[in-house]
């Protein structure tokens, strides 16, 4: 598993022990030019690099270096969707419709057109993730190559119609195909890495999704709209002194124009299940650029204006000059998705900042953590903030990771799941955590690492709590047939869903037994969908009914 700051430098190593082929000549030509570039800073000096910059809502992000003549160096900061979660690279065609105004929250769909910029700059190429049946056109996929989102990045596909589809959450936990890797395809974006194989359902090629990824340790929360951030990176021995350019690479969902919106980039059609979700591909990403200087002093460099435009297919890397089909003039679009912050005479989207200090001493463990709240699916920790050198100052961040069941320990922190939250800090300066995606009536356990500015790491502290009773209110409208298949789309979910709204809802005994199972299947379906076996029990019974359904004349 690659630590912050060796980027691609992992990746030969990471080839050799998976077996997979994933270097290619870009890549090859980089290392070699980085394994032999001087360095004139002095062993042991650390260079801290900021990017600051405040997000409008929803953005997708990606930071990067490049030497002035184009060769890439290292990835600083890309949000978790696409560094951890393999929006990139997942099952499914990239133009599917999706879910939420607030996050891409479908599960399928390689979103290629993300990061195209950045995708065929950093000179990697992965296998392609691909369902394991095959059917890359199709949004319902067989329960028995699928598994639980734990915890959930991605929802079950929704309807426009349903009352949840813009919550930007969860409603129901989802059951999805993980899918498998191809040999005769590549991508440019990396799988997920948050995923732990599921045996019988998943394919075994989930085992080898985070040993492929080499941004997973860079990879952030997608940051609050409206928030100043300050992405910190400690750049490695092989970044010497000397000139380098930032680029910045912004993606937002329904960012729509006059040139790009639902009607000139509508919704695949002739495809199953097109009707779930809506067409969101608008504006296509657009990119900041910011020279500046690693020198033995502090530097400072930013920038205002955007420089181009990605391809709004992403299946190539071209950056296309600004154009007036591009919006400038409305927050939160176009060139405008970072904000233009006053620093006093300073003005800039993007500014990054760099400091050279000497410290090899990693900050104390942080208190252990306490559990504040505690409910069925979420809880929340809070603890005393670590020092930086040891006692003294502040650390710079935190490494969150959760784990079910067990123990976490410094030997299996990074085996552990990545907490997708926030850390937030109230007004005495402690940070505090929500967690998400958790499952009812389980023992969690959650590791807490403190880092500093040179990503010197302190021990890892831990602390358990057991997630509260199920609540029957968060089980939504589709039940136990839902529960049992996995899937709201699953054919023979669909066929009863047909027969109680053309036979049972035009009779009044009909809407009697619709209104019973209303009353009773959420607390049913609670806790059939958390259990293989009595998944496989409800859908033996269900079996008859459908078959019985299946013959009847309507």
């Amino acid at each position: 598993m690659p630590t912050l700051g060796q980027g691609c430098d992992t990746l030969p190593e990471m080839a050799r022990r998976s077996g997979i082929p994933v270097l290619r000549p870009a890549l090859a030509l980089v290392l070699a030019t980085l394994g032999t570039a001087h360095a004139e800073r002095p062993d042991g000096v650390c260079i801290e690099i900021s990017v600051d910059f405040t997000p409008t809502d929803a953005l997708q992000i990606v930071a990067w270096l490049e030497r002035p003549d184009g060769t890439y160096v290292d990835t600083l900061y890309i949000t978790s969707k696409v560094g951890r979660y393999g929006l990139g690279n997942r099952p499914g065609r990239s133009d599917f419709n999706t879910g939420s105004a607030l996050a891409d929250t479908f599960p399928y769909g390689r979103r290629v057109q993300t990061f195209p910029v950045w995708a065929h700059r950093h000179g990697i190429e992965f296998p392609l993730v691909v369902f394991q049946n095959g059917e890359e056109n199709n949004l319902s996929h067989p329960f028995a190559q699928s598994s639980p989102e734990t915890p959930p990045p991605y929802c079950r596909p929704m309807l426009p119609s349903e009352k949840d589809f813009d919550a930007g959450t969860c409603a129901t936990a989802a059951y999805t195909d993980k899918g498998t890797l191809s040999f005769a395809e590549t991508a440019q974006y990396p799988p997920r890495s948050d995923l732990q194989r599921v045996v019988g359902n998943d394919s075994i090629g989930v085992d080898t999704y985070r040993s492929l990824n080499p941004f997973d340790s860079v990879s952030r929360a997608t940051p609050i709209g409206g928030m100043p951030k300050i992405a910190v990176w400690a750049a490695p021995q092989s970044v010497d002194y000397g000139s380098y350019v930032l680029f910045v690479e912004t993606s937002k969902t329904y960012d729509f124009n006059a040139t790009y919106n639902q009607m000139t980039w509508p919704s695949p059609g002739g495809i199953p299940w097109s009707d779930y979700g809506k067409a969101w591909r608008g504006q296509p990403s657009v990119v900041y650029r910011v020279p500046f200087d690693i020198a033995p002093t502090e530097t400072r460099a930013s920038g205002t204006d955007y420089i181009g435009y990605g391809d709004p297919f992403g299946m190539s890397g071209a950056l296309s000059p600004p154009d007036s089909t591009i919006t400038t003039d409305t927050p939160g679009s176009g060139a405008s998705r970072l904000q233009l912050v006053s620093n006093g005479a300073d003005m800039y989207r993007v500014r990054v900042r760099t400091r050279p200090e000497v410290d090899a001493v990693p900050p104390n463990p942080a208190q252990t953590p306490i559990a504040t709240r505690v409910g069925a699916r979420s809880a929340t920790l809070a603890f005393l903030p670590s020092g930086d050198d040891g006692d003294a100052g502040t650390a710079a961040g935190y490494e969150v990771r959760v784990r079910a069941s067990t123990p976490i320990t410094d030997d299996n922190f990074r085996d552990s799941t990545p907490v997708p939250a926030q850390i937030t800090f109230d007004d005495s300066g402690n940070p505090h955590i929500e967690i998400s995606g958790l499952l009812p009536e389980t023992d969690y356990y959650v590791g807490v690492r403190p880092f500093d500015n040179c990503f010197n790491r302190g021990p890892v502290t831990s602390t358990a709590f057991t997630t509260l009773d199920r609540e029957v209110a968060e089980v939504d409208a589709c039940f136990v047939a839902t529960a049992a298949y996995g899937s709201p789309m699953a054919t023979d979910v669909t066929l009863l869903r047909h027969f109680r709204d053309t036979v049972l809802d035009p009779t009044v005994l009909g809407q009697l037994a619709v209104t019973a199972y209303y009353t009773f299947g959420p607390a049913v379906a609670g806790v059939v969908g958390e259990s293989d076996l009595l998944r496989g029990s409800a859908r033996a019974a269900l079996a008859p009914v459908i078959e019985a359904v299946r013959g009847l004349p309507y």
